[in-house]
């Protein structure tokens, strides 16, 4: 069976635990040359010391695998221009940028404080650009020198995103943009050979942990719906050159069930013909709401 990623180089955000380490095993099993970008830190962004990114690089090449360690700052602009140069230093091109590094701070609204809001959209949404940005520069440089180019942006938004969390507006805030940024890339960035697309995944992790703990613990005997595993075969063909036509898509996966997501879109509508007055609207504006079709409820609301 051929590998689909043969000969690819793929970035892997946050890739020394949990989902990004799953996708960096995944595409280095399906041929990728992977550079395993991790920091070390906690869940809330604290620093710890560890190094779990060589440790997965370690298990990539004890497989026969090819990968390099990284230890920038997603959301730092100049490291990641650094993060796409050790790809580049490593194996001389770049051919995918799989966008994981995050964290939480879980709060109440009321209770969120101004650091913490930023420290969550730092990570998530900065580090989106950061990376991104460099690679499509490199990418677009390469297009407009006559080279053919056949790119990949993979991002990471949440079902907190798409539908909202409860206990998590920061997260939810941040994903919600990337939902939106991936929408915009993918419009943009085809004319250079770039496809972008996100994920919305449903895994164990140490962001859910605290959360869904007990809710996403393996069943004895059954199928593991919420192993990070089952995410990265999408993974592997998103970033392989499998998926050229597919652009502007975002994906939830749970377990073996996978589905393409619809965002925001018109609904129901009445045109007066002429300025509302303020008092009138109340009445069509209920009959509007009752006319669309029910939405998904906020995570974790009654």
């Amino acid at each position: 069976m051929t590998s689909i990623c043969d000969n690819r180089v793929v970035i892997v955000t946050g890739a020394g635990r949990g989902l990004g380490r799953a996708y960096a095993l995944g595409l280095a099993a399906e041929g990728a040359k992977v550079v395993v970008n991790d920091l070390g830190v906690g869940t809330h962004g604290d620093t710890t010391g560890e190094t779990p990114a060589q440790q997965v690089v370690d298990e990539i090449k004890a497989l026969g695998g090819q990968a390099v360690a990284n230890y920038d700052d997603v959301a730092d602009f100049e490291a990641g221009g650094r993060i796409v140069k050790a790809a580049l230093d490593a194996f001389g091109d770049l051919h995918a940028v799989v966008n994981n590094a995050g964290f939480v701070r879980d709060r109440m609204f009321v209770s969120c404080t101004p650091e913490e809001w930023d420290a969550v959209l730092r990570v998530h949404l900065r580090g989106h650009f950061c990376v991104s940005r460099h690679a499509v520069d490199y990418w677009r440089a390469r297009q407009k020198a006559g080279h053919a180019v056949d790119a990949r942006i993979v991002n990471t938004s949440s079902g907190a995103g798409l539908q909202g969390s409860v206990g998590q507006s920061a997260y939810s805030t941040a994903k919600a943009g990337i939902a939106t940024l991936t929408l915009v890339q993918a419009a943009e960035l085809r004319r250079y050979g770039i496809t972008a697309n996100g994920l919305a995944p449903n895994a164990r992790t140490r962001m859910t942990e605290t959360a869904f703990a007990e809710a996403m613990q393996p069943k004895e005997g059954e199928f593991d719906l919420f192993a990070p595993e089952n995410t990265a075969p999408l993974v592997a063909w998103l970033c392989s050159g499998r998926s050229g036509d597919v652009t502007g898509q975002i994906f939830e996966l749970l377990g073996g069930s996978i589905r393409v997501c619809q965002g925001w879109t018109d609904g129901p509508e009445f045109d007066k013909g002429e300025r509302w007055e303020a008092a009138d609207l109340g009445e069509k504006i209920v009959e509007l709401v009752a006319k669309r079709a029910a939405p998904k409820p906020v995570y974790g609301a009654a």
